[in-house]
């Protein structure tokens, strides 16, 4: 039978799973109760989403969540510089993975649009994102990167520092990249107006690596040390599995 463990401290709730299953949908299971209590509170939610391979799974449990989906915002926590129907896109990330069964009626707002450019793209952003997310999806890169926010990449001390929920970066040099080193990533300002965070994570790597940067405590080198912030209201809870 599937095990489950939980350990706390002051600035996470750390949920360990014994399989792959299990993670899943227990993931799922707590994104949808906070979208679900923000529904009880309020006319509509926030759901913002990262991209990758390890998140989608808990996406394609979570719409069959019987929610009001059409009372809920779907958003991204970062996307390449590419049109949003593109293979390599975030936005067709959720799309394919999120917005299906009850979650169809969700309504999903991309970060790029045909004819527009760069800034105007944050600029919208950065409208939208100064509502407050019910609840924020991340992940973690084998490099330590969160959102679009990489180690030490040109600009990473602005994005930082910026009072801005969105920026435009520019990740050139880094592998963590790959290819696309132009983007718009949630910066921690954005970050804290939300009123919960799940990091999701999967492998003993990415486990070493995330003990790693809280030994360290460096955000430079380890970015994702942002979710782990200590004046946000509510710890972060971490989702892992082997």
């Amino acid at each position: 039978m599937p095990r489950q463990q939980k350990h706390e401290t002051s600035r996470m709730v750390w949920h360990t799973f014994s399989d792959v299953d299990a993670w899943r949908w227990a993931s799922a299971v707590a994104i949808a109760a906070e979208l679900r209590r923000d529904l009880q509170q309020q006319a509509r939610a926030r759901l913002l989403l990262s991209g990758g391979s390890t998140p989608a799974p808990v996406y394609r449990a979570l719409a069959k969540a019987p929610l009001d989906w059409d009372r809920i915002d779907v958003a991204l926590v970062d996307e390449r510089w590419l049109l949003p129907d593109d293979p390599d896109s975030n936005a067709r990330l959720v799309r394919t993975e999120l917005l299906t069964h009850h979650a169809a009626s969700a309504r999903f707002e991309p970060m790029t649009h045909p004819g527009r450019t760069i800034e105007q793209a944050v600029a919208v952003a950065n409208a939208h994102g100064r509502q407050p997310a019910s609840v924020i999806v991340l992940g973690m890169g084998e490099d330590g990167h969160t959102a679009s926010l990489f180690p030490h990449m040109p600009g990473l001390q602005v994005a930082l520092a910026s009072p801005q929920p969105y920026i435009a970066v520019d990740a050139t040099g880094c592998p963590g990249a790959q290819r696309w080193s132009r983007r718009i990533s949630l910066t921690p300002a954005g970050l804290r107006m939300s009123k919960a965070r799940l990091l999701l994570i999967r492998g003993t790597r990415k486990r070493e690596l995330l003990a790693q940067a809280l030994a360290s405590g460096d955000v430079l080198q380890w970015p994702v040390l942002i979710a782990f912030d200590e004046n946000h209201e509510t710890p972060l809870q971490v989702y892992w599995c082997p």
